[in-house]
């Protein structure tokens, strides 16, 4: 069924299942009506309060949850942070999104005080959402209700939850991909949602919640596979967010579990194409939307209810990618005869060399985490060559050796220049996309 609003969601199944478990946290468990109950409360008291934008900063739990879909009721325009990130960066994103109001504990907000200094004349149905950032600095993309809504519905008509599934969030609501394929998924479709304590949680959670299904970025797959915390029960893996190696996806079939790869983007809302079985790479594209191929191989995109309004406050930066409702992703692709999508890279991952010929960073990166056996490395250019940056304890000149038969065998223009070494892990998204952008700061390359 398609919503508009968190809150029509929530009213339409406190009446259809009313005693029916909507969340569950380590603490408790709140059924449709009691979740209801607890929304409608807390945005009397949002909307009595003068405030015009919530910022919210805290691991995902029960009374999170209630605050976002209350502040979204209220009409507060609602901004979703990543509680890891450094005090500084959080600062500075209150101030960019006119925060004015602070859903944290309370060591934050004492910390952030000063901070919310705001004000958002009408931030009615507004969420905003960061980008994860993995090649230039994050941009804040305004969402609403409305569309995030309109992104569940899309995934559930690709892949159903039932009433009895039990979805398991371990996925950062801050990110679009754990917010609708974590939450709003399994809300919508009257199903429980298992607020999990993310990756350190993933032990215990799967043993304590029991879940028939799950969402998760390939990095977590990877840990769920080698600690072997799938319980029986688990019959729906989605894997979104990021490339995923086949391997890992074999394994996870093996299993005998349904396992499905989504595409999308924040500024979509979320997934756009879903594989729902056979060949995990070819994507089936969700009803509202329309997918076409540029002739470069830029994947364009039309999904006039998921579509994000623009980034916030930045015309020119939405004039770049979004033109008459068309959504330029940054993803190279192609459309197969039955019409699925095959994602063949990213145009920002790819390097030109000096001399015009080009540099898939993926396939390359993976060249040489094979050789290496570890991933804490990305490639870049210093002068138009490229270099190697990796977290290692090895010296630069075994590296250099062990990595010489693979050198030998790419033109010389593609062989690597040099080898930068650092003694900590490569920055990364909340996801694990490298973000290349702050990279080059740490390393000094412009």
């Amino acid at each position: 069924m398609r919503f508009d609003s968190f809150i029509e969601i929530l009213k339409y199944q406190a009446n259809v299942r009313p005693e029916a478990p909507a969340l569950k946290d380590h603490a408790k468990v709140l059924t449709f009506s009691m979740l209801y109950d607890a929304v409608l409360e807390r945005k009397d008291a949002l909307k009595a309060s003068g405030k015009t934008c919530l910022a919210v900063l805290t691991e995902s739990t029960i009374p999170c949850v209630v605050e976002i879909f209350a502040a979204n009721a209220a009409g507060l325009q609602t901004v979703l942070l990543d509680p890891s990130l450094e005090d500084e960066v959080l600062a500075a994103l209150l101030h960019r999104t006119d925060a004015d109001l602070l859903y944290a504990d309370e060591e934050m907000q004492d910390l952030f005080a000063e901070d919310l200094i705001g004000h958002v004349d009408d931030g009615s149905d507004r969420i905003l959402f960061f980008t994860s950032g993995t090649t230039d600095s994050s941009k804040a993309v305004v969402l609403t209700g409305k569309s995030l809504c309109a992104s569940a519905w899309n995934g559930s008509q690709m892949l159903p939850l039932q009433a009895d599934d039990t979805l398991l969030c371990i996925l950062p609501l801050s990110h679009v991909f754990g917010f609708v394929c974590g939450l709003l998924w399994s809300l919508s479709c009257g199903a429980c949602t298992a607020l999990g304590s993310g990756p350190r949680g993933i032990f215990t959670d799967f043993s304590r919640f029991r879940p028939t299904a799950v969402s998760v970025v390939p990095m977590l797959l990877a840990y769920m596979l080698k600690a072997q915390v799938i319980n029986p029960e688990l019959k729906t893996i989605l894997i979104g967010a990021g490339d995923c190696p086949g391997e890992l996806i074999e394994k996870a079939k093996s299993t005998g579990i349904l396992v499905s790869f989504g595409y999308g983007l924040t500024e979509t809302s979320s997934g756009i194409a879903i594989s729902t079985g056979g060949d995990p790479y070819a994507l089936s594209v969700c009803p509202d939307d329309r997918i076409t191929i540029a002739e470069d191989g830029e994947v364009l995109i039309e999904a006039p209810t998921c579509i994000m309004q623009g980034y916030y406050k930045d015309p020119s930066g939405t004039k770049a990618v979004l033109r008459d409702g068309v959504l330029r992703s940054g993803d190279l692709g192609y459309l197969d005869a039955e019409g699925k999508l095959h994602l063949t890279g990213r145009k920002k991952e790819m390097l030109v060399l000096s001399d015009g010929t080009k540099i898939f960073l993926p396939e390359y990166e993976g060249k040489i985490t094979k050789v290496l056996g570890h991933n804490e490395l990305a490639v870049d250019l210093i002068n138009g060559r490229p270099v190697l940056i990796l977290e290692s304890e090895e010296p630069k000149e075994a590296l250099l050796q062990r990595l010489q038969p693979l050198m030998e065998t790419l033109p010389r223009g593609q062989q690597l220049s040099d080898l930068i070494i650092i003694h900590e892990p490569l920055p990364r998204t909340a996801t694990g996309k490298i973000k290349r952008w702050e990279l080059r700061q740490k390393v000094g390359i412009e």
